[in-house]
């Protein structure tokens, strides 16, 4: 059977949301803009009704907010909503671990653990990071695990959360990247030898160092 075509205009709504989600999450569209739709449809080069429809999702995933009638801006994530966000990712995260342990497929986990190893080798060499690299690896390792978990709500809440922690300047703390690595490698092992308890500690672990890092650095530490 031949699957129908998407609509064009959902297509391009789809469209339009990645290429914002992008915008947020490289930066370009910093924590507190406000979205000025004419600029933003020129910027993207297309019409102001399929951006309308990908504010709407974005605003429904908490990535932008609305104030007043109609102005949207994109969200800054406070450090009470963000702590809070992780805790709750924590418990999420861990138990999508848990299940999706000797699920993920071994060339993905091969090819996840080769890249964090040259980011290791770069970090050794004081080598700057390919911010965009280490988005992605940090993004396909956790979409592996809960794709592999099996429960589609589980893995809409946990992507949706991981997007709104991301719009959190994590930035501010580059000295994070090595202890990201290694917290990354030790879900992967888990993961590749099927030892679920182990790997929901491992993702435990990988969050609680986030969450004391950025306390370290809200405090001067």
């Amino acid at each position: 059977m031949t699957m129908p075509l998407m609509a064009p205009d959902r297509r391009l709504a789809a469209q339009a949301y990645e290429q914002l989600l992008d915008l947020i999450m490289s930066g370009a569209l910093k924590p507190g803009t406000m979205i000025h739709e004419r600029r933003l449809a020129e910027h993207l080069n297309m019409s102001r009704t399929p951006l309308r429809d990908a504010l709407l999702m974005l605003e429904r995933d908490g990535l932008v907010s609305r104030h007043g009638r109609s102005g949207l801006q994109i969200r800054h994530l406070d450090l009470a909503a963000f702590m809070d966000n992780l805790a709750i990712r924590r418990l999420l995260e861990s138990e999508a671990a848990r299940i999706a342990a000797g699920r993920v497929a071994p060339d993905l986990l091969d090819d996840i653990r080769a890249r964090l190893a040259a980011m290791l080798a770069c970090a050794a060499a004081a080598t700057p990071p390919d911010r965009a690299e280490v988005r992605a690896i940090d993004e396909d390792l956790h979409a592996a695990i809960t794709r592999a978990a099996g429960n589609a709500q589980m893995e809409e809440i946990i992507r949706t959360l991981r997007r709104q922690t991301l719009i959190f300047d994590l930035r501010s703390v580059p000295e994070r990247l090595e202890d990201t690595c290694r917290e990354h490698l030790a879900v992967v092992d888990a993961l590749a030898a099927g030892f679920g308890e182990a790997a929901a500690d491992a993702m435990r672990t990988h969050l609680d160092g986030v969450r004391q890092s950025i306390v370290a650095r809200l405090a001067g530490g």
